[in-house]
């Protein structure tokens, strides 16, 4: 028996699914796993769903016994029957990657690349501007009372600790819910 042979052989397969699509698409989804089930050589599918706002995206990780066993389920009538069933409730067709090893790492759901950095640099400067004019002077009257607190470094750390925590914690939050629109720009060529 070779290498290629005795080690696992993972298939890898997305669909993007238009929204108004995912309970049909869901339907064949369960066909096609029961099928692929049947098959010689097979060791167990995983699904992974994630949402994105305009499409629902599936990726299943199909597991085999060897490479010769995973083309036979890829080049099957009854996949390219399930296929072509399938093909008109899909955004970017059947997408498949075939990895030799028994593991595989992707990226879950929010696999969109982040925004551009002087995207995220505009809405950082607008959070932290106020912060760091209003801050000092929300702990002014505590710097006043303790004068070892209001002292070059003790206040600088003070501020500086309560800017970040403000920001981690409370303003960056809802300032990327508000910008979202802004940072993450999605065409919904589907209104379908």
């Amino acid at each position: 028996m070779s290498e290629t042979q005795a080690e696992t052989v993972t298939l890898v397969v997305r669909h993007q699914v238009r929204p108004s699509h995912v309970p049909h698409y869901e339907a064949w989804l369960r066909r096609i796993i029961a099928t692929a089930s049947q098959c010689p050589g097979h060791l167990g599918v995983d699904v992974v769903r994630s949402r994105q706002p305009c499409v629902a995206q599936f990726t299943c990780v199909l597991r085999f016994a060897s490479l010769q066993q995973l083309q036979n389920w890829i080049e099957s009538e009854q996949r390219r029957q399930l296929i072509a069933e399938v093909e008109p409730l899909l955004r970017a067709g059947d997408q498949l990657e075939i990895a030799e090893n028994k593991e595989f790492w992707f990226m879950p759901e929010s696999a969109q690349a982040p925004p551009p950095r002087w995207k995220q640099a505009c809405v950082t400067f607008l959070v932290i501007l106020p912060l760091s004019l209003l801050v000092p002077l929300l702990w002014q009257p505590l710097f006043q009372r303790i004068p070892w607190l209001g002292g070059y470094l003790p206040s600088n750390v003070v501020i500086t600790l309560s800017i970040v925590l403000l920001v981690v914690y409370l303003f960056m939050p809802m300032a990327t819910r508000l910008f979202d629109a802004w940072l993450n720009p999605t065409v919904d060529e589907d209104r379908s």
